[in-house]
């Protein structure tokens, strides 16, 4: 009777569970690469409210559940994340639930392995056990242990170019690993946004699942051309700046010139102050015996002379002169 009584149970259970399946989404069959990290999206709508006892009762979500390979996930089954063991630290590690308890079932698997390719199915409870149910179509989790990925230009638009790494199997975008010219980018998501282009940005880009190389990409090869650049001819930047440098080149020149010019001056006059001084105009005569004396005062470019005349008897007229005075002083005595 025990034994009827539980196929009785589990039927009814399977019932259940069918009834409401459909109040859980999942998505399509998920591929993923081994060492990766996945997420699998899903949603789910819980009963508003259930009967008992001839009254409605609202009905509240106390807890969700994800497990393996088991039809309803309860009892014993193992599962790989229980929101009652949260708190003990009891769930695998490598699960972690980014929903919640009102209608988002949403669960992330890192560092998928081997171990991982199985179907997950969802599972809540409510404080009623009229509001449990499970989503038994489940999702399938195909784990690979490499995949090709592909590199793919998001835009058409040369002013901005998106470079998309993408793979047959989902991967998160943490796991993601670019590289230029076979050096790492310091990029890791699996969009490459380069906004616009230089050349610099010129290379063959390839992408893959960090420490997985065999997931590695064919090489992306992306040319930009030197003469654009801001929408601004690189020819005519070139002869803009090399305008304004020949400008400067000249006036530098120019002012080079005028210095050592004033500087030639300024040396020749100093030159021609060594030499000499200035003349003066004044002049003065200075008799001396019935000569005169002409001070001179020297230019230094130039010495000028003053006339000098000098008063002088000759000789003979002096002696004639004595020899008067001689006769008339013995003229005087005879008398």
């Amino acid at each position: 009777m025990a034994v009827w009584d539980r196929k009785v149970l589990w039927s009814f259970m399977f019932l259940l569970s069918d009834v409401v399946s459909d109040r859980v989404n999942y998505p399509g069959p998920v591929c993923a690469v081994k060492g990766s990290t996945v997420t699998i999206p899903c949603t789910f709508t819980p009963l508003k409210s259930v009967s008992e006892g001839g009254r409605e009762v609202s009905v509240e979500i106390v807890r969700v559940v994800w497990c393996q390979n088991h039809p309803i996930c309860q009892g014993s089954t193992p599962t790989v994340y229980d929101s009652e063991l949260l708190y003990n630290n009891i769930n695998n590690p490598r699960y972690r639930y980014l929903g919640d308890k009102k209608g988002d079932c949403s669960l992330q698997i890192t560092d998928v392995q081997e171990e991982d390719d199985e179907t997950l199915r969802f599972r809540m409870e409510a404080h009623t056990s009229s509001g449990h149910f499970t989503g038994q179509a489940g999702v399938k989790v195909t784990v690979t242990d490499g995949t090709q990925m592909k590199i793919k230009n998001a835009t058409d638009r040369p002013e901005a170019v998106t470079l998309n790494c993408t793979s047959g199997c989902s991967f998160h975008q943490l796991e993601v690993t670019w590289l230029r010219n076979g050096h790492a980018l310091k990029h890791t998501g699996p969009s490459l946004y380069l906004g616009t282009p230089t050349a610099q940005d010129s290379g063959n880009y390839t992408c893959g699942l960090k420490n997985n190389n065999r997931t590695l990409s064919k090489p992306f090869s992306l040319y930009v051309e030197a003469e654009e650049e801001g929408g601004v001819p690189m020819s005519l930047i070139v002869g803009v700046v090399f305008g304004v440098l020949l400008a400067l080149c000249t006036l530098i020149l120019v002012l080079f010139i005028i210095r050592r010019k004033r500087a030639a001056e300024k040396s020749q006059s100093a030159e021609r102050t060594e030499d000499g001084q200035e003349p003066a105009d004044l002049y003065s005569d200075v008799q001396m015996g019935g000569g005169q004396r002409q001070e001179v005062r020297e230019d230094e470019d130039t010495v000028s002379y003053a006339p000098i005349q000098f008063k002088q008897r000759s000789k003979a007229r002096a002696e004639k002169e004595e020899d008067d005075s001689i006769i008339y002083s013995s003229v005087v005595g005879r008398s």
